[in-house]
């Protein structure tokens, strides 16, 4: 049962959430949102944080760290339940705002609602199930020849407090209340979120729902902070502070490796889950591309230009073999991508580093401009959506084009052969997914290909597109370097609590001590292994 939530949310001030108050930072520093369809400042004025505010809500999660993990699993999940209603209770003011801030449509901004409530609602039941505790008991045997066993039982303990950096181009599902916090908040550990700035008002509205379910369940002051700013001096000190234990970021190359590094300089250094960049390839086989070159060409550019491509899952390189259909495929794409008019872009730096790219890809020897979509010199921060064309062989030769274009841009890759199509699999850097499109007689080179694809990707498509994640069990959004920094781990799904989680083993713990979740009667009716087996768990 839910707590019931608050009923008349309040708009924005610029204030900064410490510990669940709202305080005005002591700093002089100030920025505001900027609405990137007009290039006009919106919203209240927002004051920087620094090290003052960085200090106070570290102490306050340290502290809070103790109580919070030894939250019961039933008041925890609730907890989790409640902040999925504190944003509901809050959609339409957080709407609107997320739309002014980041230029995306409304559909889009109803849709990452609802993913980011239901995400929070998926990790209740996580917890209420109990498989993510990895519970395993190996009773004593004392009359074991030649040697007694020893009784050994294990369970997962929380890191303790964790830093997650907003992303700019998921104002709700990887922002302040996103798949990171909500993982971070599942496994017991108290979360600092640095907002992104592009979209600060949006970040307040949601931290505040996050602070009223904290005030309503009773849980430590410290539970959750929210720090607003826009220098990187705010985000280093953060993840330099001895008490927080480890890092959830999703965005660029260059800011996840920069964290990386402060973390490993660290006395003791944390781990830093980075979701960074990634040209997800796209490969379409010649049986496919014969039945429905034209069909993947289209399609192909819906999800390159799909919330203005910025996507972390946009397909940005696509290989096509030269056979029959292959030249179908790219007219299909081009009278597509005519058809796309420019749209807005997430903010100003983004809109700016975009034309770089694009202007980079097509000033490249052996590089084509194919189409472009419709100016709209109207729009402040906009990107016009383009598609370009190489060959294999330049491919091979110039290896600057795997490189990420975080907008509505993509390359077209023909391949002589299959054989220049393996090579230019070996040459690929760690993906966050990689897309096969084939047809039955494409069977053959599929399976080489997936052997392949499967070592550089976290997740592997057939006959689909790779923009859209799925939040369920079995997602993997995550990938080798530099798609991410934890190969062995997702950001998406039940298993991202795993990041903020560490396995510890009991041995010969008296049973009065041991952890509810490894005694005998299994208390708290949790899946666990007895002796390597599945236990039967007792009724409720």
């Amino acid at each position: 049962m839910t707590n019931p939530t608050s009923s008349t949310p309040s708009p924005p001030t610029g204030r900064a959430l410490i510990g669940g108050t709202a305080a005005v930072p002591a700093t002089a520093a100030t920025f505001r949102a900027v609405d990137p369809a007009t290039g006009e400042e919106i919203g209240p004025v927002f004051v920087e944080c620094g090290a003052v505010e960085t200090e106070r809500a570290a102490k306050l999660a340290a502290a809070a760290f103790d109580g919070y993990r030894h939250t019961g699993i039933e008041e925890r999940a609730a907890f989790l339940e409640s902040i999925a209603n504190e944003i509901e209770a809050r959609a339409s003011p957080i709407a609107e705002l997320a739309r002014l801030e980041t230029g995306l449509p409304t559909a889009r901004v109803a849709g990452e609602t609802t993913r980011t409530t239901g995400q929070l609602r998926l990790f209740a039941r996580t917890l209420r199930e109990g498989d993510w505790l990895q519970a395993r008991i190996d009773p004593g045997d004392p009359e074991r020849i030649p040697l007694p066993r020893p009784d050994v039982r294990c369970r997962a303990v929380p890191l303790g407090p964790v830093a997650v950096f907003g992303a700019s181009n998921f104002p709700l599902a990887f922002s302040v209340a996103g798949g990171d916090t909500a993982s971070a908040l599942a496994a017991g550990a108290p979360v600092i979120v640095k907002a992104h700035p592009s979209h600060p008002g949006t970040s307040e509205l949601v931290g505040t729902a996050i602070c009223e379910a904290v005030r309503r369940h009773g849980l430590p002051e410290g539970t959750f902070s929210l720090l607003q700013g826009t220098s990187h001096e705010l985000g280093a000190a953060l993840v330099t502070h001895p008490a927080i234990k480890a890092v959830g970021f999703t965005g660029s190359r260059a800011g996840g490796l920069a964290l990386l590094r402060l973390a490993q300089q660290r006395p003791v250094p944390i781990p830093v889950y980075a979701e960074m960049s990634a040209v997800n390839p796209v490969f379409v086989l010649p049986g496919a591309v014969a039945e429905r070159g034209a069909e993947i060409g289209a399609s192909y550019v819906a999800s390159v230009t799909g919330s203005a491509g910025q996507l972390c899952t946009k397909p940005g390189l696509l290989f096509v073999l030269e056979r029959t259909g292959a030249q179908d495929l790219v007219d299909a794409a081009a009278a597509a991508i005519e058809r796309v008019p420019a749209t807005v872009l997430l903010n100003p730096a983004i809109s700016t580093a975009f034309g770089k790219e694009t202007a980079a890809v097509e000033h490249t020897e052996g590089v084509r401009l194919v189409a472009t979509g419709v100016a709209d010199p109207a729009l402040a921060c906009t990107g016009v959506p383009s598609l370009f064309e190489t060959t294999g062989a330049g491919l091979l030769g110039r290896p600057r084009l795997p490189a990420e274009m975080f907008g509505p841009a993509s390359v077209i890759v023909r391949v002589a052969d299959e054989k220049e199509l393996h090579a230019i699999a070996e040459t690929l850097e760690g993906q966050l997914t990689a897309t096969i499109h084939a047809s039955a007689v494409d069977h053959r080179t599929a399976a080489a290909l997936l052997g392949r694809l499967e070592l550089i990707a976290g997740r592997v498509l057939f006959n689909d597109w790779p923009t859209g994640v799925e939040v369920n069990h079995a997602m993997v959004h995550g990938g080798p370097f530099p798609a991410t920094s934890a190969p062995a781990t997702t950001s998406v799904g039940t298993r991202a609590i795993e990041r903020f989680l560490r396995p510890v083993a009991y041995q010969g713990v008296p049973v009065e001590l041991l952890p509810a979740e490894l005694r005998d009667d299994n208390p708290s009716h949790l899946f666990r292994r007895v002796d390597g087996v599945p236990e039967e768990v007792p009724a409720r």
